[in-house]
């Protein structure tokens, strides 16, 4: 495996700040690791430290990126002989709620999926639930004001602070079913080349039976026990973008050496 990482603005031989740790840890394990160069990325242009390995996968460790930035990204390490592990298809399939909710339903807070400027008046009076989780395709609203609505001026409001704080809506609105979680039960499970991986080693029957709805290369499964007691779906989200949250630096480092392995 090899890693492409984005570097710190203004220093393109320098790991970006928030996945420096990583970064080294993974080139210490022996892991053949390339800077993108955040300065040149941020003028629609790819420019990577190091030569690419011929014929050994790729990840990219970094921010999320839109579809189309991803799929800017996907055809540059092509023309340097790579290949991303991950499809720009499977990519959004894992980023996008779209593409995993109708998997999962079951494991997940119900969830109607809308456009930007749908009636939610008539939405709220034929849904009629006691409250509702307001977000696009990838995010919410993580400002003091939450996500969370209890009528339609409340999800309008939500929708345009969306708008506000992240420049746009990706892809539409999801209204889901508000239900409260123990924010203190949360867990991230990882899914590389079809094993998963625990933070604790301890991976629950939901989680084996959500992998093996879904067929992609490497993705996250964020789980959380909510007040009647059952373990959750939160969300999934594609591997590559995903933090490691409650995971050791060099515990997760050594998962992507032990897919490679096995």
């Amino acid at each position: 495996m090899q890693i492409i990482y984005p570097s710190r603005l203004f220093h393109p031989t320098i790991p970006d700040e928030t996945f420096e740790q990583e970064f080294y840890c993974a080139q210490q394990q022996g892991i053949h690791c390339l800077l993108l160069s955040s300065d040149a990325a941020a003028m629609g242009e790819h420019r990577f430290s190091a030569p690419f390995e011929s014929d050994v996968p790729v990840i990219w460790r970094g921010w999320m990126m839109a579809g189309d930035e991803y799929q800017q990204l996907h055809q540059a390490v092509a023309k340097q002989g790579a290949t991303l592990m991950t499809s720009p298809e499977d990519y959004l399939r894992s980023h996008h709620l779209t593409g995993w909710y109708s998997l999962c339903r079951d494991f997940t807070p119900e969830t109607h999926i809308t456009e930007r400027d749908a009636d939610f008046d008539k939405l709220v009076e034929e849904l009629q639930w006691p409250a509702y989780f307001v977000k696009d395709y990838v995010k919410s609203l993580t400002t003091q004001r939450g996500s969370i609505a209890r009528n339609a001026g409340e999800i309008r409001e939500i929708i345009e602070l969306l708008e506000k704080f992240r420049g746009q809506i990706e892809g539409g609105i999801c209204l889901r079913r508000f239900e409260h979680f123990d924010d203190q039960s949360e867990k991230r499970y990882f899914v590389l080349n079809k094993r998963i991986y625990a933070a604790d080693d301890t991976i629950p029957e939901q989680v084996i039976a959500i992998a093996q709805r879904i067929e992609r290369p490497f993705y996250s499964i964020d789980m959380a026990i909510n007040d009647s007691g059952k373990l959750r779906l939160i969300e999934i989200g594609d591997g590559q973008v995903s933090d490691i949250k409650e995971w050791a630096v060099e515990r997760f480092v050594q998962m992507l050496l032990s897919s490679v392995d096995t």
